[in-house]
This record gives C-alpha cells, sequence and structure tokens, in this order.
C-alpha cells in the first residue's frame, strides 16, 4: 500500500518505522528541514518539507493515490484539516490524531463524520487504558484484549523466588484449575514457541492468553495472584496521567498525582474529580514521596516527559518495595536501560499507537481467506498475536488442529464461535465466521493460511 505519514515527531517516526517494516510505500511530510534529513537518513522512503495543509504540497506527495493517509502532527486541527483536504484529493482512508479532550467527546464522533476520517487517534488516551487494564492485573507486564475483551493475553515475567521458575508447561497446566495457552516465552535476544515439556527459567517472559472471565482464577491457581492496585501514584501532570487518574476513580481506585508546576497542578484539579488528589512537589523528591506514602502505596506510575526521571524514580519506588511500578518511556534506548534495571513493566505510548495503525494497515489488505481484526505486538516487537475473521474458502476449516501440520513459529492461541469462546486443544477446529487468535514469533503473518505447511 501506498501510506503517507504527516508529522514526523516521536509518534510519527515510529509508525514510519511501523510502516517501512511492513513493506509499504512510505511517504513523509514534516515542515522541519532538520526532521526531514533525519527521516531521509534512517528510513528508505521519500519524504517532502511542507505544510500539509497545503494543496500543492499534497500533490507533490501524490496523495491522489495513496492508500493510507495519517496525520500525527502536534496540532489537531492541521491533523483534521489536512485528513479532509487529503480525503477530497483522492486518499482511500484518513487517520487524524485528536488529542484535545474536548473533541473527545460527543463532538468526536460529529467530526469524524463531517470530514470523513476513517479514524481519530487520542495516543494519550490509548496509553492510559494499557496502564489501568495493567494495574487491574498487577501480576502481568502487559495486558492485551481480543475479541472485545473476551479473551486476554498477559505477558508475565518469571522472577527467582516465582512459582513459574523451573516449571515445565506440562506441570503448570496440571496446577491451573482453568485452560490457557502459553503461546511466547521470550529469554535473552530469543523468542520461543514452546511446547509443553518447555521449562520456565528465572528472567522470562511467558505471554499466557486465557478466557478474560478465568483470568483471575488463571492467576491464583498457578500462585499469581495480585490484588489489584487500588491506591495508586501518578508522578506527573501529564494528559495520560489525567486519563488514568479519571478511569481509576470511576472504578472505585484511589489516585494521587504528584506534579511540580504549579500552573499544571491547577489545570488538572479543576477537570480530576473531587475524589482525585493532585499534590503540587517534586516528586523527584525522596521526602516527597514519603511523605505522601510511597511505602504504602499499591502502586506507583512514573509519566513524566523525561525518560531518565521516570526510569531513575521508578527504580527507587521499586527499592521502596512498592507491590507494582509503572515506567513510561519513548526512546528504545532508555526502554533498554529500564529492563536491565530490572524495571519489566513499560508502557511507550508511540508503540501502542504504531501498533493500532499496523493492525489498520493489515485490516486494508483483507484477503480471500481471512482478515485481520486485532494485532498486538509482544516480546518486544519479536512476537504478534493476531486475530482473524475466519471466511468461508479457508483451506483448513472444520478439520481438528491435532491432523493439521502447523508451521512451528505459529499457535493458535483462541477461538471465538458466537458466544462461546474457546482456549483450543488438539480435536478443536476453526470454521467459517470463527475468529482465531494466532500467535507468531520471528515472523510476520499477514494472512491465516500461512500457518499450515
Amino acid at each position: 500500500m501506498k501510506v503517507i505519514v504527516v508529522g514526523c515527531g516521536k509518534i510519527g517516526k515510529t509508525i514510519v518505522e511501523s510502516m517501512v517494516d511492513e513493506r509499504h510505500d512510505v511517504v513523509a511530510i514534516d515542515n522541519d528541514p532538520q526532521v526531514i534529513e533525519t527521516i531521509t537518513n534512517t528510513y528508505d522512503v521519500m519524504a517532502v518539507c511542507g505544510n500539509a495543509t497545503s494543496r500543492e504540497m499534497l500533490q507533490q506527495a501524490n496523495v491522489a493515490k495513496t492508500d493510507l493517509f495519517i496525520a500525527v502532527t502536534e496540532s489537531d486541527e492541521v491533523n483534521m484539516l489536512s485528513c479532509f483536504l487529503a480525503r477530497r484529493m483522492g486518499a482511500k482512508y484518513t487517520v487524524a490524531r485528536i488529542r484535545e479532550t474536548s473533541y473527545n467527546d460527543d463532538g468526536l464522533q460529529f467530526l469524524s463524520k463531517e470530514l470523513e476520517l476513517s479514524m481519530a487517534l487520542n495516543p494519550e488516551l490509548l496509553a492510559a487504558e494499557t496502564l489501568f487494564d495493567i494495574l487491574k492485573l498487577p501480576s502481568a507486564v502487559n495486558v492485551d484484549n481480543f475479541a472485545g475483551k473476551k479473551i486476554q493475553m498477559l505477558e508475565i515475567v518469571v522472577k527467582e523466588n516465582s512459582p513459574l521458575n523451573n516449571v515445565s508447561l506440562q506441570d503448570l497446566r496440571k496446577k491451573s484449575s482453568v485452560q490457557f495457552v502459553a503461546c511466547a516465552v521470550g529469554r535473552g535476544d530469543d523468542v520461543y514457541t514452546p511446547t509443553g515439556t518447555f521449562v520456565l527459567k528465572k528472567d522470562d517472559k511467558v505471554a499466557f492468553m486465557v478466557k478474560r472471565t478465568d483470568t483471575h482464577k488463571f492467576l491464583k491457581s498457578v500462585g499469581l495472584g495480585q490484588k489489584q492496585s487500588r491506591d495508586v501514584i501518578i508522578l506527573g501532570g501529564s494528559v495520560v496521567a489525567c486519563y488514568l487518574a479519571k478511569m481509576l476513580v470511576a472504578n472505585g481506585f484511589y489516585a494521587k498525582i504528584i506534579e511540580k508546576n504549579e500552573e499544571t497542578c491547577q489545570r488538572i484539579a479543576e477537570i480530576l474529580p473531587s475524589n482525585a488528589t493532585v499534590i503540587c512537589g517534586d516528586g523527584m523528591s525522596q521526602d516527597l514521596l514519603w511523605e505522601e506514602g510511597i511505602k504504602a502505596t499499591d502502586a506507583f506510575v512514573a509519566l513524566t516527559g523525561k525518560d531518565e526521571e521516570n526510569i531513575l524514580i521508578s527504580f527507587y519506588a521499586m527499592s521502596e518495595h512498592v507491590p507494582k511500578v509503572i515506567t513510561k518511556v519513548s526512546h528504545n534506548e532508555t526502554s533498554s536501560l529500564a529492563e536491565k534495571l530490572g524495571i519489566d513493566t513499560i508502557v511507550s505510548p508511540r508503540k501502542i499507537v504504531a501498533n493500532v495503525l499496523t493492525r489498520y494497515a493489515r485490516a486494508l489488505n483483507n484477503s480471500l481467506e481471512s482478515k485481520v481484526e486485532t494485532m498486538y505486538s509482544l516480546m518486544d516487537g519479536k512476537a504478534e498475536a493476531l486475530e482473524f475473521q475466519v471466511l468461508a474458502d479457508c483451506s483448513f476449516n472444520n478439520i481438528p488442529f491435532k491432523e493439521l501440520q502447523l508451521k512451528s513459529n505459529f499457535i493458535i492461541a483462541g477461538i471465538i464461535r458466537g458466544k462461546e469462546t474457546i482456549i483450543p486443544a488438539g480435536n478443536d477446529f476453526i470454521t467459517a465466521g470463527d475468529r482465531v487468535i494466532v500467535v507468531a514469533t520471528d515472523t510476520r503473518l499477514h494472512d491465516l493460511s500461512e500457518i499450515a505447511r
């Protein structure tokens, strides 16, 4: 597909990288010459410097033959206007980044319809939703939902004292009171598609697929039961922090935001519910954190705009034995540093957005046999979990999995058939109309037919 990405900041650059990895024909547009130079030196893309709301600029980028037009500049208005122009000039699908909270109420649906947007993206809201899911299941370092949240994938890091350490998956299955699939294991730089004899080791990151209704029962039965993080301290008064605090309070949690900028504190105090607390002070101060109860809190979430600060204060929170510590990191280099320091729950808003758009781009490439409904990257991008809708022409419909010769780097992890949710075994099969979840390691999966030999 031909893809145009407007705005090549942190999020835009990550989207460009993702689309290049997907082998799309990418054109990047930004009004900063240095940004354009960096993009062209880093990626094999065409790049244009200029204003994306200019008709001449869009013509230069050949917008009339564009399949997917993505606008993610810092300005909501520029994103919406450029998408509107691109649509009028022939772009098939348009996606706009819209961050302003006033646009994300009832008016957003109206704007999307009037501007003919294919999708409106709010990276901060997506990040907050991810954080909230993790806080509800603190045993996991990441939580992804499939099939309208009927199936959940939990990424869990095996600690030295974990009940998973030195346990084979077949023995773990005997412990569990519910069905599950261990669909990928990250060990160092390698990712494995595990069999029953695979033995989990310290520092492994393992992805489990389980019915959402069975999630807590599964975690408890394998010794990983942990109470929800009801008392949460959030460092940094960002937009993500505000969204997260609202979600927490609305669901009976207690949220406290620490922000050192007085003006920001006043602004967020006005928009947050009265039962959320805003503290004006330097969250990098250990004395302040002690005063605000870091030793008694259930969870600490570092959401400042600086990766280094987030990592440093998260490391301190871990030293104070906070049960759940989550760190926002924007750069790959600092993400690796955080992992080396033992910070295992890391959230990157720009990667979340890139995943959403990669999934959307694949869905536009629907095949005859299946189409992508949902896609998540896992194991630091070395594996993918995809949800397909099974079409009538699928070549292995109604064939039990035990009779199929599946390639070694694929696992069928879940099936949704009408109102029934299935964690599959050898006698199960797929049929037209099903939604099936497949986990692929060390490869990119575009079509369901690719999993069989």
